[in-house]
């Protein structure tokens, strides 16, 4: 999953720097790979069966179109502003302001199942099940939060070798798991009715959210027009490969439990290696975990400073935001946020899903516009424009998929709206 840093408020001027066609694809493949793949096969399956491995394809084959897009985007307009570049030009300032509030506020709702997933881990090593998950996600939102607030993160190499870790970590559980598998695990395929298919896909858009990066990256490729599109290219084929290829698995070898399963890494992995394996995706799971919410937090908070600096939220907010200055009070927000949404998670008894729900929601609304952006900039009849048609008409449908959970997007951008229309009634009066 890419970062909210993408998506700063003020265009910066597009200039093209010496990254390489292999290194952009191992970016947008870190990007793209996230987190998630440690739980979300099991979340999946528990929703739809085995009947997830289809919603999985469809996201992949959603990946062609819509990373596609954001590359052609990228090709023409290479800057680092990112998809809010686009909402602006396409739909104004106050589009892209919504655009930046659905990312900001996604992070205090997202965080707390992220963390969750990685306690998974730790309680299937150490025991204690749903309490040491919350302790677990707890200390790391509390953590990540003074980390940021201290001025720490991890650099950019960092969070791409722990994305590199992930991809080896998978593939070696498809070599060592998967003959244990067998066919039988894929019967009954669709216990809870196909409908289950969408609602699993809206889950696995969790998954997938980070091919507005690849837009974001195109002003540093050597000659964005020609190398963005190949690093696309391969990135989609790898990310593809990797996340059916780890859904497969997981069911064709766990088969019914995978869908109970909290840590389906590690109950792989333990299949063919033993027990000892669990020890080690464990702490992977962990220190995954703790590189993407740092990269999330700092990203975030800068990107609430900015928003507050051009009037698209309280200006209070703004102060830190400068260059070499630390965002704190964004820090705070988002932290304290983060742990009312675990507390709530914790009281309501809502487990991951729901939440994650909503986060995808924001994402997937963000992706709607960013679509809707390409479809007014992009040059009307060309390949790229009807594959925007395309990726546009399937965003959408995803939206709507994530039911009553897209009400929580649609509202940030409606309150966004409304703040920003204020706010500039209040300067001119």
């Amino acid at each position: 999953m890419a970062t909210p840093a993408a998506l700063t408020t003020t265009p910066p001027t597009a200039t093209h720097g010496s990254l390489s066609v292999a290194q952009g694809a191992a970016l947008s493949v870190g990007a793209v790979l996230g987190t998630g793949v440690i739980t979300l096969p099991a979340l999946a399956a528990a929703v739809a069966g085995p009947a997830s491995l289809v919603a999985w394809a469809a996201l992949v084959l959603l990946s062609v179109p819509l990373a596609s897009t954001f590359a052609a985007l990228g090709a023409r307009h290479p800057d680092g502003g990112g998809v809010s570049t686009y909402v602006r030009r396409a739909f104004g300032d106050r589009a892209a302001g919504a655009v930046g509030w659905c990312f900001y506020f996604a992070i205090p709702v997202g965080a707390p199942p992220a963390s969750m997933m990685a306690g998974g881990y730790v309680a299937d090593v150490v025991g204690g099940g749903r309490t040491t998950s919350v302790v677990v996600a707890a200390a790391l939102v509390l953590g990540t939060g003074a980390m940021n607030l201290a001025g720490l993160r991890f650099s950019g190499r960092v969070q791409l070798v722990l994305a590199s870790v992930l991809a080896a970590l998978m593939t070696a559980t498809m070599a060592v798991a998967l003959p244990h598998g067998s066919s039988a695990s894929l019967t009954p395929f669709a216990p809870h009715g196909w409908t289950a298919v969408g609602t699993a896909a809206a889950v696995l858009v969790w998954g997938f959210a980070g091919w507005e990066a690849v837009a974001s990256l195109a002003g540093d490729y050597r000659d964005p027009r020609r190398d963005v599109p190949r690093a696309t290219g391969i990135a989609v084929v790898v990310v593809g490969v990797l996340y059916l290829g780890l859904a497969t698995t997981s069911v064709l070898v766990l088969g019914p439990a995978a869908g109970s399963s909290q840590a389906p890494l590690s109950d792989l992995m333990a299949i063919a290696l033993g027990p000892q394996a669990r020890v080690v995706t464990a702490v992977v799971a962990v220190l995954l975990t703790i590189g993407a919410m740092n990269a999330y937090y700092a990203g975030a908070s800068r990107l609430g400073a900015a928003l507050a600096r051009d009037g698209a939220l309280p200006g209070w907010l703004a102060r830190g935001g400068e260059a070499g200055q630390v965002p704190r009070r964004s820090i705070v927000l988002v932290t304290v946020s983060s742990l009312l949404s675990l507390g709530a998670a914790v009281v309501l008894d809502l487990g991951l899903t729901p939440l994650m729900l909503l986060a995808t929601g924001c994402f997937t609304l963000v992706y709607v516009l960013g679509t809707a952006s390409a479809l007014r900039l992009l040059p009307r009849g060309t390949l790229g424009w009807w594959t925007a048609v395309v990726a546009f008409g399937s965003v959408a449908a995803l939206l709507v998929v994530n039911g009553v959970h897209a009400l929580w997007a649609v509202g940030v951008a409606l309150l966004s709206l409304a703040y920003q229309s204020r706010a500039r009634r209040s300067a001119r009066s």
